[in-house]
């Protein structure tokens, strides 16, 4: 009798890769994806452990699934949380069957098969099969090039649920992105805690190399990565990103908050100055290029001064996006050291004003796209309107459009956009 599993995945871009993974490998072994959990032979949760009271609502969700989930279906607790908590898990909640860590993604059929309950080890030679990656788009394929962060920011966790950083071979990258293209993916995105940080560990290439490679392949249209750290930005990795048309005009890049005296105490070796500096030098050199970033609202010793430079830092550079969470006290990480979070009240405040702010920002960056006409990859019919065409600019905009005739996904198509709406843009495609 065939079997079934049922991932459910909480957290970042490289979580979402790493069910993507483990999706695989369930089909290779006979397994369909069910419906629901309540549905499944398996169940997986994969993790995400950045946010306050992350490991309280996994145990909460284990409980959940003890009560719900079919008779003789096994369960499985992956990511962040998992790493962190560890043994733990199997002893407040015996009826998971298995727990394993980011690391250890590429060793779950030795788990199933029983070798191990408990695998939240970091081996160094980590097992990644990008034949069996069950990916969700036609059109897109994310691929892993550095796992793990060496920047031990004060606040942070990665380090310890994910590890020192380790970059892949660079050979290795070049084959699965090409075997993506084979499949007929036309937009490549590159994905690490710290993407920027890459160097080949055979050939020592850097992550200007790697970007410079990639954007040369034959048949990709979009290059995309994420997530960069500003200390690892260059003048070489810029002039990549201009020189190659494929390298979109779109960068993630966290800069937490805009305070110099907040930056120090949480480690992100830059000051505001150097932050305002680098966007300035990449906008010299890219022109149009869109910034998202990351900020934490309420760190241990914000005042009101350093909440308002990470105001007015937000309306000098004027983001497309972003996102801001209230600063969660993490377990092990040297922040706890450094005195309480700002009390729960004023944080909520404050993270209120900055999404009002960002809110303005952004329909201002929108209403500026109106009349305008440029070109996006088709990614197929909108989820919320089947008769309209959906797909993303290359400065990352969701772009949903009607057209006379239907577009392959994965096409390049000029949309005329002419209107501008919440989150998005509407318009219609031209000859």
């Amino acid at each position: 009798m065939e079997k079934s599993f049922f991932i459910e995945t909480w957290g970042c871009q490289m979580n979402d890769l790493d069910s993507q993974r483990l999706a695989g490998q369930l089909k290779l072994r006979g397994y369909s994806r069910a419906g629901s959990a309540e549905q499944a032979d398996l169940i997986l949760l994969n993790t995400c452990s950045i946010r306050e009271k992350a490991e309280n609502k996994v145990y909460s969700r284990l409980g959940e699934l003890r009560l719900t989930r079919r008779d003789g279906a096994r369960i499985g607790l992956a990511g962040c949380v998992a790493q962190q908590e560890g043994e733990s898990i199997l002893k407040r909640a015996p009826w998971v069957d298995f727990v394993m860590g980011p690391a250890n993604v590429g060793a779950l059929d030795e788990i199933l098969d029983g070798g191990r309950r408990l695998a939240v080890d970091f081996p160094v030679d980590r097992r990644y099969d990008y034949l069996s990656v069950d990916r969700p788009s036609a059109v897109r394929a994310q691929v892993t090039i550095i796992e793990g962060c060496n920047k031990n920011c004060t606040f942070c966790i990665v380090p310890t649920t994910r590890g020192r950083e380790i970059s892949r071979p660079m050979a290795d990258i070049l084959a699965e992105i090409r075997w993506e293209i084979e499949q007929g993916r036309r937009e490549i995105e590159l994905l690490g805690q710290t993407v920027n940080a890459y160097r080949c560990p055979v050939e020592n290439k850097d992550f200007a190399d790697l970007l410079e490679t990639v954007a040369a392949l034959p048949g990709i249209l979009r290059v995309r990565f994420m997530t960069s750290h500003p200390a690892e930005m260059n003048d070489r990795l810029i002039a990549v990103i201009r020189d190659n048309p494929a390298i979109c005009r779109f960068l993630h890049l966290p800069v937490q908050s805009g305070s110099s005296r907040v930056l120090r105490r949480m480690k992100r070796l830059y000051t505001r100055e150097h932050y305002l500096g680098l966007i300035d030098r990449i906008r010299g050199e890219v022109p149009g290029m869109n910034f998202s970033t990351d900020l934490i609202v309420g760190f241990p010793g914000e005042t009101e001064d350093d909440f308002e430079q990470t105001l007015s830092l937000m309306e000098e550079i004027r983001f497309g996006s972003l996102f801001a969470f209230r600063y969660s006290p993490r377990p092990g990480t040297p922040s706890l050291r450094l005195g309480a979070p700002v009390e729960d009240a004023v944080a909520a405040e404050r993270l209120s004003r900055l999404f009002a702010l960002q809110e303005r920002i952004q329909k201002e960056w929108l209403q500026t796209y109106v009349g305008r006409t440029i070109p996006i990859l088709v990614e197929g019919p909108s989820s919320k309107d089947t008769a309209v065409l959906s797909g993303k600019s290359e400065c990352n905009w969701t772009v949903n459009f009607t057209s006379p005739h239907t577009p392959r996904p994965g096409t390049l198509l000029n949309v005329r956009i002419d209107e501008a709406r919440h989150h998005s843009l509407r318009g219609e495609a031209v000859a």
